[in-house]
């Protein structure tokens, strides 16, 4: 008698899949993340004129996707403070589950204007996540040592989460690692000269997670379309072709380090 294989089981910790870029074909593309066997998919929050779209999608795929709240630091702006406010809210209804507290952290890429708010919003997130223990998702760009100096600053054993797109170096992922947090590698691991496959090579599977970001960042050789969740094999194989390991290993490691994460399953 021959025994059928286990099939993989992968996990996208971070994707928009309640964007304007789904409003057409939503439900295909869930049907073509399934068949991938993408089965678990986390949602970041972005600002309260998405909330109610991510949640239509949670209640749209509620055995698949399953959502964060958070104010993302390029939303926040003078009126930063309503929108925490609003966060607070979603948090402490006690009639909806969150799993982090994400998309959070700062980003001097775009605008510096409000750099003093986008720390100040940070710093309040991390507080509430504290408080309802949950893990943080953290969003950097152009400030991962800002970020790990307030994170250092805390020095709360509590706080544990992702450090989302991570794009440093080793010497940042090894600090990172020390906060106890995860790397979310997505679609840059197929790009030539990112840098992040020596940053792979060097860490290990336990200290990762896979995530799309859909609908950026596409994975190669999908480069130049929209990225959705069923291209998460694409990211596992490039991870495994680096570590030398099996695709069934990635897939089997990075969804439990997610579901421990997120305490889900």
């Amino acid at each position: 008698m021959s025994l059928k294989p286990i099939p993989m089981i992968f996990t996208d910790t971070h994707t928009h899949i309640y964007s304007e870029e789904f409003d057409a074909d939503r439900e295909t593309m869930m049907n073509r993340a399934l068949a991938e066997n993408v089965s678990t998919i986390f949602l970041p929050a972005i600002d309260s004129q998405y909330h109610e779209k991510m949640l239509h999608a949670v209640a749209q795929f509620p055995q698949t996707c399953f959502p964060m709240m958070g104010l993302h630091p390029t939303s926040v702006k003078s009126d930063y403070a309503s929108e925490l406010k609003i966060v607070e809210n979603y948090l402490s209804d006690e009639s909806k589950r969150f799993y982090a507290i994400g998309e959070i952290g700062i980003d001097l890429y775009w605008d510096k204007t409000y750099a003093t708010e986008q720390e100040q919003a940070f710093n309040f997130q991390l507080e509430m996540a504290v408080r309802y223990n949950l893990p943080v998702v953290i969003h950097t760009r152009n400030s991962m040592d800002v970020v790990f100096d307030i994170l250092e600053k805390r020095h709360d054993r509590l706080l544990r989460g992702i450090f989302h797109c991570f794009g440093g170096n080793i010497k940042q992922a090894t600090r990172a690692i020390n906060l106890g947090f995860l790397l979310g590698i997505g679609g840059v691991i197929t790009y030539k000269n990112s840098g992040l496959q020596q940053v792979v090579e060097n860490v290990g599977l336990e200290n990762l997670v896979l995530e799309t970001d859909a609908p950026w960042l596409t994975p190669v050789p999908h480069r130049e379309s929209r990225n959705e969740p069923s291209y998460i094999p694409i990211i596992a194989l490039k991870i495994a072709e680096i570590k030398n390991v099996t695709i069934q290993q990635v897939a089997e490691t990075t969804t439990a380090n997610a579901m421990s994460l997120f305490r889900l399953g």
